[in-house]
């Protein structure tokens, strides 16, 4: 069994137990949140929500708020000296792992 669920504009594939990575969620680790489910799939039974699927609803557990891979950014002009004008960046980001899937 999964489910297709949405984060704020974001939608993850996601089964019991899995770990997903979120943006920075405001919510205390150990926490449980329910979110919105778009598809449901069991077997060769499938439900389709438009929007979201009608009773059905993901539980997931907040694990961690961690800092994600620094991603480099940086500028080149062609003799404007610009060559070392480097910024990096990590975004905050959530671990949360999936405990149920209802619907």
């Amino acid at each position: 069994m999964y489910a297709v669920i949405s984060d704020r504009n974001r939608q993850y594939r996601a089964a019991p137990g899995d770990r997903l990575s979120f943006d920075l969620v405001d919510a205390e680790p150990g926490a449980v949140l329910e979110l919105p489910v778009l598809l449901v799939a069991d077997g060769a039974a499938v439900k389709v929500g438009s929007p979201f699927v009608a009773g059905a609803t993901a539980k997931v557990k907040v694990l961690a708020h961690e800092k994600g891979e620094k991603i480099i950014i940086g500028k080149y002009k062609h003799r404007k000296h610009m060559t070392n004008r480097r910024k990096g960046f990590r975004a905050q980001i959530t671990t949360v792992e999936v405990v149920s899937i209802s619907g």
